[in-house]
């Protein structure tokens, strides 16, 4: 049995906030402001490049790009000095780290007008709540008309305001946008760190932030910041709730305040918080009253310490959840949602990145041998394991979650695990270098740091080299290969077998036949990727588990099945006036190919079912309509292509 004070409430070293309010408050304010100067202007040299693809010429200026901005830092951190004034350092820091990200990352982007993975898979939904929040001053469902919003808007109601400001397009300010919140997510972190580190390792743990996102996380931008900032705030919020004399008030606070963030912006992560601090709470409270002290003022001190986390949490929330609240009267008449119906394989598996043959494998391994060490007597490894811990707690949860048939979506804080362990590893290894300059003889001091040095160089740029060639590869592919709403892509392809080649035709002939503009229509579509590029409202959603619950996913397949079912126009144009839902004025509908002899002369629509815990998650099948139902003065239609366009008059 252990004997003496409790390990949670030793003293530690690192354990008290190195940086004020007043000077925290500035600092994220004028960093994230020279993040997004720096970045957009980069940005706008970089576009200027012209290099024609498929080439390797691209990544090879990210790579050297990067390992400049790299070599400088690690020369700054080696051998700076202190005597120039903390704003040009500061300055310095924040340009440098915005340069490294936009560098790395829009380099290979440089001749394309998407982000990675292009308009496919998921980014055809966050290009289609860009484009909605471009097009609306409010918060808006991404595709159902009069329908309080479910996903949170946070940020694509930003990036509409900066789509605004340029005055282009959502889905166009979409790349541009999610660079520029890349470098901020990173100049952001190293304030973040400077709170509970000194300036040097903070600088080192916000580029291990930086590196691991690049590999994995900075495809979902929306979700990187919460992400990248989780670590920072844990320590922040162990260091406040393990304090015994007063309660660190604006701490507290601050925590809220990332809390809330993470609910606007990603609602996994602010979950995960949730769960993170609570469980801090608890391993606190019950070392505490281990060690003799009573249970319910134990109790009531951390309750009055999560309290105020909560309540600046909560009502930063309700911006973006009061309207899906009030629909579903606080939740009691909450339609289950199909978002978590989704089990890949990183999340049938417990993540061991530490046991990777790789560079980034041993930098994690060395993090968890730190974090073992060295949670009794540090605040951060503290907090840090904590973490880790978290994280393997959320993937069981998942896993039993399955008994519900759901999951929690585990394989999302992959990213979380990776950065942790990550950044864990970088303040473990300069503590053994630190650990072997004190207890070597003097005169091996200089060759130990050199070696030091160099190493963390080579990594540095190993893992960046590594992302931008391999782990960033096939989403760079895609944002050359996925075609505009033009009708062309990156590359200048324009082959009329690729459906993307005719939506331009699609979106003119929309606008000609019914003369009003996109946000007045609503589509029944079986191109989805139609309401990426234009702010047309959708009849339904392209997956059950993009769709917004309180649209009644299933019901609306129905429905269309049903009109498919109509004899003649008058009994379609009957079934859509009766239809409880706002029925579509236009129908963009596939004509059928010479090979689909059973639906010779048919029109189709595509429609997707759920089908968890399968692989692929979802099942397409096709709604077959007659031509002759939309023989009706009421109809106006043109054949475009592989599609034919029908608008209501």
């Amino acid at each position: 049995m252990l004997t003496g004070p409790s390990p949670i409430d030793e003293p530690r070293q690192d354990s008290a906030v190195r940086l004020p309010l007043r000077s925290t408050v500035v600092e994220l304010l004028l960093g994230s402001v020279v993040a997004v100067l720096v970045s957009m202007v980069l940005q706008f040299a970089v576009v200027r490049l012209g290099i024609s693809e498929p080439s390797y010429a691209p990544e090879a200026l990210a790579a050297l790009g990067a390992a400049l901005v790299l070599t400088v830092l690690f020369v700054l951190l080696a051998f700076g000095h202190r005597r120039s004034p903390r704003w040009v350092r500061l300055g310095g820091t924040w340009v440098a780290l915005a340069s490294f990200t936009t560098l790395a990352l829009a380099i290979p982007l440089q001749s394309t007008r998407f982000y990675f993975g292009g308009s496919s898979m998921d980014n055809a939904f966050r290009m289609q709540f860009m484009t909605r929040m471009a097009s609306t001053p409010g918060l808006a469902d991404m595709n159902y008309a009069d329908t309080a919003p479910y996903y949170p808007g946070g940020w694509f109601w930003l990036g509409g305001r900066f789509a605004n400001l340029l005055g282009w397009e959502g889905w166009a300010a979409y790349k541009p946008y999610a660079l520029a919140w890349v470098a901020v997510t990173s100049v952001v972190a190293f304030t973040l760190w400077s709170i509970v580190l000194r300036r040097r390792l903070a600088l080192l743990a916000a580029l291990a932030t930086t590196i691991a996102g690049m590999l994995h996380g900075v495809e979902e931008p929306y979700a990187w910041p919460s992400a990248a900032w989780m670590a920072p705030v844990a320590v922040l919020a162990w260091y406040a709730l393990r304090r015994e004399d007063r309660a660190p008030r604006w701490t507290l606070v601050c925590v809220g305040v990332y809390v809330g963030f993470a609910a606007i912006t990603y609602t996994l992560h602010f979950g995960f918080a949730v769960l993170l601090i609570v469980t801090m709470a608890v391993v606190i409270g019950a070392f505490r009253v281990h060690h003799g002290q009573p249970l319910w003022p134990t109790v009531r001190v951390l309750f009055l310490r999560l309290l105020p986390i909560g309540v600046v949490s909560g009502l930063i929330a309700l911006l973006v959840w009061l309207p899906y609240l009030l629909s579903t009267h606080f939740l009691l008449d909450n339609p289950r949602s199909a978002a978590q119906h989704y089990l890949p394989r990183d999340s049938a598996f417990l993540p061991v990145p530490m046991t990777e043959a790789s560079t980034l494998g041993v930098l994690c391994m060395a993090g968890l041998v730190w974090l073992l060490l060295r949670c009794r007597r540090n605040e951060v490894a503290a907090a840090m394991l904590t973490m880790v811990i978290a994280v393997y707690c959320w993937f069981g949860l998942s896993t039993l979650a399955l008994l519900a048939k759901t999951t929690l979506l585990a394989f999302r804080l992959n990213v979380i695990l990776g950065v942790v362990l990550a950044t864990a590893g970088v303040l473990g290894l300069l503590e053994l270098v630190g650990y072997l300059r004190a207890r070597l003889d003097a005169r091996y001091a200089l060759r130990i740091s050199t070696v030091a040095f160099a190493v963390g160089l080579l990594g540095a740029v190993t893992l960046t080299q590594g992302a931008i060639g391999l782990a960033l590869k096939d989403g760079t592919e895609r944002a050359y290969e996925d075609y505009y709403p033009t009708g062309d892509n990156a590359m200048g392809h324009r082959d009329p077998e690729q459906p993307g080649h005719w939506a331009g035709a699609v979106f003119r002939t929309v606008d000609q036949l019914t003369g009003r503009p996109p946000q007045q229509n609503i589509l029944l579509s079986t191109d989805y990727k139609m309401m990426s590029f234009r702010p047309y409202w959708g009849f339904q959603q392209e997956t059950p588990h993009y769709a917004n619950p309180l649209a009644d996913y299933d019901e609306r397949a129905a429905e269309v099945h049903r009109w498919s079912q109509a004899r003649d126009s008058q009994e379609l144009l009957a079934m859509l006036h009766r239809s409880r839902f706002a029925s579509p004025n236009v129908f963009v509908l596939r004509n059928a190919s010479e090979e689909d002899t059973e639906h010779a002369g048919k029109l189709s629509v595509v429609l997707k079912g759920d089908a968890f815990p399968q692989l692929p998650n979802v099942r397409d099948y096709s709604v077959y309509f007659d031509p002759a139902v939309f023989d009706s003065p009421e109809f106006t239609k043109r054949v475009v292509g592989p599609y034919t366009v029908i608008a209501r008059r």
